[in-house]
């Protein structure tokens, strides 16, 4: 086992040593592309195995990593998420199944052939048992801006200037809600896996029980898909067109544009991890910006409102 850990990072090989699949273990692999975690392929002679590996640090961008173990066994239930092997309480350890198949980029989302894979996927996770937690983006952005500004946390230019707005968009999109479903609400390109016939969804670190067209607006906005896309991937989700329901995924996809900005505001300052959360952050306030001044936004704001 220690041949298996040389050169890991002190810390996390002390909670690797927990992990019960380690003792049959032939290989332990780190794996790029987190940055929130730092997560280890676990190759045994029967199984493969993701590690999560979280610091106490996390909870603070609105992570409760109870509600995440809680969550990620719904998901499995639902058969959208991978079989979750272990979870240990308070060290930040969680297990899942490897799940087989090939990671997307923002290019496979894009691929129109995709987008009714991509809903059918959301289907089967929200149609599945409700989560442990709620996710609400308003009341998300709201957390972390008080984070912010109680740490001295840098704002991007003219970031308060818009909180009226996200105020009128609440209002908005509280006349008429969506029942509320289990939702991934961070479903970028690499937290979905396609093993040739189906897509799995992975990583629930800040899911939690949403309306059905944040899932979809989030999805559209993280990989930046074209203005044209949303309204495929809505109609395959909902089997029908609706403008309404495309302007209700697009509105989420603003707020979640302008939520997650602080975010990247806060991992910039705390995260350990080598990684350029500013730019990553500006690249979706920049796009946000645009539709908050853009003429159209007041319209947006009448096409969520009607009934």
């Amino acid at each position: 086992m220690d041949t298996l850990l040389a050169g890991l990072p002190p810390h996390d090989v002390e909670r690797l040593r927990l992990v019960s699949s380690l003792a049959t273990a032939t290989a332990v692999v780190p794996l790029a592309g987190g940055i929130t975690n730092r997560n280890y392929r676990v190759k045994t002679p029967t199984h493969d195995y993701v590690v999560r590996l979280s610091d106490p640090e996390t909870s603070i961008l609105a992570i409760d990593r109870e509600n995440e173990y809680l969550n990620s066994m719904a998901a499995a239930l639902s058969g959208a998420g991978a079989p979750v092997a272990q979870y240990v309480p308070g060290a930040g350890v969680l297990v899942v199944e490897w799940i087989v198949g090939r990671t997307f980029t923002e290019a496979d989302v894009r691929n129109p052939d995709n987008l009714p894979r991509i809903a059918q996927a959301c289907r089967l996770l929200h149609a599945g048992p409700l989560f442990a937690s709620d996710f609400n983006m308003f009341d998300i952005q709201e957390r972390y801006l008080a984070l912010v500004r109680e740490r001295g946390y840098r704002l991007p230019s003219r970031y308060e200037d818009f909180l009226p707005q996200a105020r009128r968009m609440r209002a908005a999109m509280a006349e008429h809600p969506e029942p509320i479903v289990a939702c991934n609400n961070d479903l970028l390109a690499a937290n979905m896996i396609d093993d040739g016939e189906r897509i799995w969804l992975i990583d629930y670190e800040y899911s939690g029980n949403n309306e059905p067209s944040f899932e979809l607006g989030n999805i559209w906005s993280e990989s930046t898909l074209d203005d044209d896309q949303l309204e495929p991937l809505v109609s395959s989700y909902w089997g029908a067109v609706s403008p309404a329901k495309v302007a209700r995924a697009r509105m989420w996809a603003l707020m979640s544009q302008y939520g997650w900005t602080l975010w990247a505001a806060i991992q910039e300052s705390i995260s350990p991890i080598e990684f350029d959360y500013w730019s990553w952050g500006m690249e979706k306030y920049e796009r946000a910006v645009r539709t908050f001044d853009h003429p159209g936004f007041e319209r947006l704001l009448d096409d969520v409102a009607r009934p």
